[in-house]
């Protein structure tokens, strides 16, 4: 009777999870983004998927901005959420990738998140005040040698993407800048066109409008590679420092122990997506590249940038507790 009753559980549980499965979602899932609205491509590109997302599942995937802390707070709130798939992360490198080795987190990356798709690459650009005198990478190296803790570098806020890339040239370069943190992405682009500082590493969508406008000068692009949206711009690696390679990344997590068929469907979902050459172009219009990756790779890839970055943190001595 034992066995009997034990294999009807073992059904009972297989049928549920059937079940759930082929009925999810059966509400509106939430999409969060932890960042302020319209900061960034990260906000602009989840509001493209989402509603791509909703088209194909038949339910509303609804943006919610929740910024604070570099993405730290949205973060822990998904995090911390039910394990149901009603929640996703907009998972990026500053809280994903870089935060873990400079703060004290309410969670853990990998313990308490879990992959689901990378969607996309997102390059980042070297920009200056036009005041500054330096033309190229080479020039602004020099100027900062000669003009040591007297030029400023701007960032979105501490421990993120933008902060990381100027101190990875600090520590390539073994220049002397002065890092001053802003609330966001758009002050820190205000005070540089505006000269209170002179240096921005930044994502290519913010910066190129301001580049063609004159407000700003670009430098070098911080992959390996030229950004086929701006071919002319050359790389920071093909100006003498070679290796020299930063971009932003934007993915999808939710909490750990969701049901893997709803992770599987939710991957399958957004690969969908990705096909569609719609969406693949906005991807591109936003200074983006498209870049799929299954759970397991996308897993694999956050351990290789959290290592990455680890190692970035440690050179550059930060220490922002």
């Amino acid at each position: 009777m034992k066995i009997i009753a034990a294999a009807l559980l073992a059904s009972a549980i297989v049928a549920v999870t059937t079940v759930s499965a082929q009925e999810y979602p059966a509400k509106p899932v939430r999409m969060v983004v932890p960042y302020p609205a319209g900061s960034s491509s990260n906000d602009i590109i989840a509001r493209a998927l989402a509603q791509r997302l909703s088209q194909s599942m038949g339910q509303q995937v609804l943006v919610e901005n929740r910024p604070g802390a570099g993405g730290n707070v949205g973060s822990e709130a998904v995090a911390k959420s039910p394990p149901d798939g009603y929640t996703l992360l907009v998972a990026t490198n500053g809280p994903q990738a870089i935060a873990p080795h400079a703060f004290k987190l309410g969670y853990d990356v990998l313990r308490d998140l879990a992959p689901v798709a990378l969607v996309a690459v997102v390059p980042y650009i070297l920009v200056v005040h036009p005041s500054l005198p330096a033309k190229n990478v080479k020039e602004l190296v020099a100027l900062a040698k000669a003009r040591p803790g007297q030029l400023f570098f701007a960032s979105s806020g501490n421990a993120g993407t933008p902060h990381l890339c100027s101190e990875l040239l600090k520590v390539t370069a073994k220049i002397d800048i002065v890092h001053v943190p802003y609330k966001g992405g758009a002050p820190a682009m205000i005070d540089t066109i505006g000269g209170q500082t002179q240096i921005y590493c930044t994502g290519m969508t913010a910066a190129l409008p301001q580049v063609k406008a004159g407000k700003i000068r670009a430098l070098g692009v911080t992959t390996l590679k030229r950004s086929p949206v701006a071919p002319e711009i050359p790389t920071i690696a093909e100006q003498g420092f070679p290796g020299f390679d930063v971009s932003s990344w934007f993915g999808i997590m939710v909490p750990a122990k969701t049901p893997q068929p709803v992770v599987r469907r939710l991957h399958a979902e957004i690969a969908k997506a990705l096909e569609s050459a719609e969406l693949k172009n906005f991807i591109a219009s936003q200074g983006s590249e498209p870049a799929l990756m299954d759970p397991a790779a996308f897993g694999e890839f956050i351990r290789a940038e959290l290592a990455k970055w680890g190692k970035v943190v440690k050179e550059a001595q930060l220490k922002l507790d």
